[in-house]
């Protein structure tokens, strides 16, 4: 029996370049108590599709049917749907950062949900919260429930989110990219969690996501998408071992592709290809250190007077022209030690020396200068972006603050980071909600290199992006990192990325570096349980399937496009 039923669904979003048709006469079913998954890249229409249908983008116009249990919602009043929201149909968004309130304690969001669906005293609905907290494995929930959002790392406000989402027992879970901002254990945590839920609440899931090695562990059946369009619909077993589409062909080619060291290796041969004068692994590494970070801690004050210990006496030395790894579960301080680095936190004790200085004695107008030495692309492009502001001027921050360019020259140079990121130059006038989340994300890398700076610190740089379009932005990198003279500290969950990204590697557990070494003796030789362990949950493999090469395939495709 079906909980949902999409018959020709039809999205438009108008903007000022003109309509864009996300959702084209789209339709399937997702069946009650089962795991239904949508896969395609950023961009494709996955997100749009279920927003629209529960009324979260005002500004789209629909046709066809997404009837609920028989109701069609798009007929539904604001008020009607509010009511169904949250209590019979929960969404976990990609983005937990925008979503939960920074004024408010995540305890008291999740009792403001029960409490607005269910006449419960707020004793009641804390109690159940503090065990769907647990639930969702954060550490101390019952001290944790009066937190806010800035105290959680990214995976762990993702885990809030799913909490919350599981507050009203919901008939149909909706996850938009659930586990993206997530390491490969929590990863496997959170999908086993909405397994779960599944099994024990007898609830249907239906999944977003780009990771196709994510899709095929955990989806009974799965929906193709691309610019829009569904593509091709089946069993997620057959879908992955006998694909009928070109282009799932080639988002599976690609997935398989970038897994390892595989998409990573191809993209520098191709830049190589391209530049055979210069080779990246050729390139000596300069012997002096741009980041010397001595004995560090960092501790939080809490309520009640209690302290958390987010960093443990951290010794680090990142040398100038290198890219060094930083892996580590969700919550063990990779992010804090990163802005620690980029001065945007004070350690509570220990030194950070950045170029021979100590950081927390530059002041005033140094401060200033030290600024444009030092760019981080932040783990969430949503929150990092305002909302209210034309992506030009957001690129054009840098040039304008630092007084580096104005006028046309600004727009000419911010056009040309655009490009160079794999942007259209002339969306330049857009706002972010108008992006994909993984071109939001190349929006802050733009932004980032626009005053070439010495250190760039990626957090999660590509987490956010599908399959097909990692292996572009790492070879951007890498081909700035060339170019331009940078060193990179590269924050990443995927052990993939990192082994073929990095030149060292450094393994963090409970706010302490554990292990640092080469990624060859690290990936074959570690020393820790706690590496040890991150490695056996890395990897989820996919059917590999003989034949045309993933670029081959949509380079055909967007011919044939173009030609339409």
């Amino acid at each position: 029996m079906s909980i949902l039923e999409v018959r020709d669904l039809v999205v438009d979003i108008p903007t000022e370049d003109g309509p864009v048709h996300a959702v084209k006469n789209v339709s399937f079913d997702v069946q009650e108590g089962e795991f239904f998954g949508i896969v395609g890249e950023s961009g494709s229409g996955k997100s749009v599709l279920v927003q629209s249908a529960m009324g979260l983008i005002p500004a789209a116009k629909t046709s066809g049917e997404v009837r609920f249990r028989g109701e069609n919602l798009l007929t539904l009043g604001a008020e009607q749907l509010r009511r169904k929201r949250g209590k019979e149909i929960s969404m976990v968004f990609q983005d937990p950062l925008s979503s939960l309130h920074p004024q408010y304690t995540i305890g008291w969001q999740i009792v403001e949900q029960i409490q607005a669906h269910e006449k419960v005293s707020k004793q009641a609905a804390k109690a159940r919260a503090i065990e769907l907290l647990t639930k969702v494995h954060i550490p101390d929930a019952a001290t944790r429930f009066d937190a806010y959002p800035h105290q959680f790392s990214g995976g762990m406000r993702q885990r809030v989110m799913i909490a919350m989402s599981l507050s009203l027992g919901p008939a149909l879970i909706i996850a938009d990219e659930p586990t993206t901002a997530l390491d490969s254990t929590v990863q496997a945590q959170i999908l086993d969690l909405l397994a779960e839920m599944q099994r024990d609440m007898g609830a249907t899931v239906l999944m977003i996501s780009h990771d196709l090695g994510v899709m095929a562990s955990v989806a009974d059946r799965v929906m193709v998408m691309y610019q829009g369009n569904q593509m091709e619909i089946g069993e997620s077993a057959e879908l992955f071992s006998n694909p009928q589409d070109p282009y799932t062909i080639s988002l599976i080619e690609s997935s398989s592709f970038s897994k390892g060291t595989r998409g990573a290796q191809a993209a520098r041969e191709a830049a190589a290809a391209e530049d055979p004068v210069v080779d990246h692994a050729a390139v000596p590494q300069p012997a002096e250190h741009i980041v010397e970070v001595r004995d560090i801690s960092l501790s939080f004050k809490q309520k009640r007077g209690q302290e958390r210990t987010v960093l443990d006496n951290i010794s680090l030395e990142v040398k100038r022209g290198e890219t060094l790894g930083l892996v580590g579960e969700s919550g063990c301080g990779k992010t804090t030690l990163a802005r620690t680095i980029a001065g945007l936190i004070l350690p509570s004790s220990g030194e950070v020396i950045f170029d021979g200085r100590d950081i927390s004695e530059v002041k005033g107008k140094a401060w200033r200068e030290q600024r444009k030495k030092v760019q981080v692309v932040f783990q969430d492009p949503f929150g990092s972006l305002n909302p209210k502001r034309r992506v030009g001027s957001i690129i054009g921050d840098p040039f304008r603050i630092h007084g580096v360019a104005s006028g046309k020259d600004r727009q000419r140079r911010v056009q040309e980071l655009l490009e160079q990121v794999g942007l259209n130059p002339e969306h330049y006038n857009r706002f972010p909600s108008q992006f994909s989340g993984g071109q939001r994300q190349r929006i802050g890398i733009a932004r980032a290199i626009a005053l070439k700076p010495e250190l760039v610190i990626l957090d999660e740089p590509v987490s956010a992006l599908d399959v097909t379009v990692q292996a572009q932005v790492l070879s951007l990198l890498d081909d700035l990192q060339r170019d331009l003279g940078l060193t990179y500290l590269f924050i990443s969950h995927d052990l993939a990325v990192v082994r073929h990204m990095c030149d060292r590697i450094a393994v963090m557990e409970g706010g302490r570096i554990i292990e640092l070494g080469d990624p060859e003796s690290m990936y074959t030789n570690p020393q820790q349980p706690f590496t040890k362990k991150l490695l056996a949950a890395a990897y989820l493999d996919l059917p590999h399937r003989e034949g045309a090469g993933a670029a081959d395939i949509v380079a055909q495709m967007a011919a044939e496009e173009a030609s339409l």
